[in-house]
């Protein structure tokens, strides 16, 4: 019998940047999301629990310089990294999440301590890391999260005294090193000026129970202590077995006030209708109502899986157990 067990990942949304676009970067992008969806598949493959897959595949993520979480994580205002995730278990609709950390090198791997070791479901500052601390994670140097790429990119930010979505300030950046040099530079696929920043998993494994789970390292020059949808239970990571498992992506404050994740579920449940109508409606429909802007990635208990935004572009991908993995960027 064929196994339905799939994992889903996203890595951000946007708008393509199609005349500057380097056929090498978009390469180094699409190999890097086969790679972590490859991990989070063969936890499936032997059996292993949608948990356990959307945590490995965000802690890859997070891992990964490409993105905006963990390695990679844009700055704040005050030069500093603020971490977010969340994870949940759509068995039992346990949930843990963390936000505002400094110095745990994965935050998914805290929130799912939270989840598993705490009556609470998040945490935050110095209470997260005292937590993360007291149960055995890595801590690093806030000097780990630096890449000189986001640094510029903050650099510009605070010369502009404005907020950033993600990594904003790479075009700017780009293109000013181009009218000096006269000549065009690589660009990452998406435009880091119409760029929304947080990676995130879904997945259904063989025992036919979901998982969802999200981080982000927020918007570049981003005022200390905002927090945006991807910690947030509902708003930014959702899993209930009995409709589907959700991770988002795009303006944060935005999916917070249409609870974007929640609301996918809840149209599947209380409307009866497909993961694909719910996802599609929350994306095309809800979320523009108020200028939200990005996308969401996710799954259901029969293995549907959609990947739906309303940008010109998501990092995505998806892997069923005995299948090649298949990424994309572009719409």
């Amino acid at each position: 019998m064929k196994s339905n067990a799939v994992i889903a990942i996203h890595g951000g949304a946007g708008t393509i940047l199609r005349a500057s676009m380097a056929p090498e970067v978009e390469a180094q992008y699409l190999d890097a999301l086969s790679r972590i969806l490859a991990a989070g598949q063969r936890i499936l493959a032997v059996g292993g629990s949608a948990l356990d897959a959307v945590e490995e595949a965000v802690r890859l993520l997070e891992d990964c310089p490409f993105f905006n979480a963990g390695h990679g994580a844009v700055f704040t205002s005050a030069g500093t990294h603020e971490l977010d995730a969340s994870i949940m278990d759509g068995r039992t609709l346990e949930a843990g999440a963390v936000c505002c950390v400094k110095r745990v090198r994965n935050p998914v791997l805290a929130a799912r301590r939270v989840l598993e070791k705490s009556e609470h479901v998040l945490f935050t500052g110095e209470g997260a890391e005292a937590f993360a601390a007291a149960h055995g994670l890595e801590f690093v140097d806030p000097g780990y999260f630096h890449t000189d790429a986001r640094y510029r990119q903050w650099q510009l930010a605070r010369g502009q005294a404005r907020a950033m979505l993600d990594h904003d300030g790479a075009t700017l950046e780009a293109q000013a090193a181009a009218k000096a040099s006269e000549e065009s530079l690589p660009h990452e696929p998406i435009d880091p000026n119409r760029k929304y920043g947080t990676v995130g998993a879904v997945a259904l494994d063989a025992q036919g129970h979901l998982a969802a789970a999200t981080s982000t390292g927020g918007i570049t020059n981003k005022q200390v202590g905002r927090v945006g949808d991807a910690p947030l239970i509902g708003a930014g990571c959702y899993a209930d077995d009995a409709t589907c498992a959700v991770s988002t992506t795009g303006s944060g404050e935005m999916f917070m006030r249409m609870v974007a994740a929640y609301d996918v579920a809840a149209q599947m449940k209380y409307r009866g209708v497909s993961l694909s109508e719910a996802a599609t409606n929350v994306v095309m429909e809800q979320l523009p109502r108020i200028d939200g802007r990005g996308g969401l990635i996710a799954v259901d208990a029969q293995g549907n899986v959609v990947l739906p935004f309303n940008t010109e572009g998501m990092y995505r991908g998806y892997a069923r157990v005995g299948e090649a993995p298949v990424a994309s960027i572009y719409a």
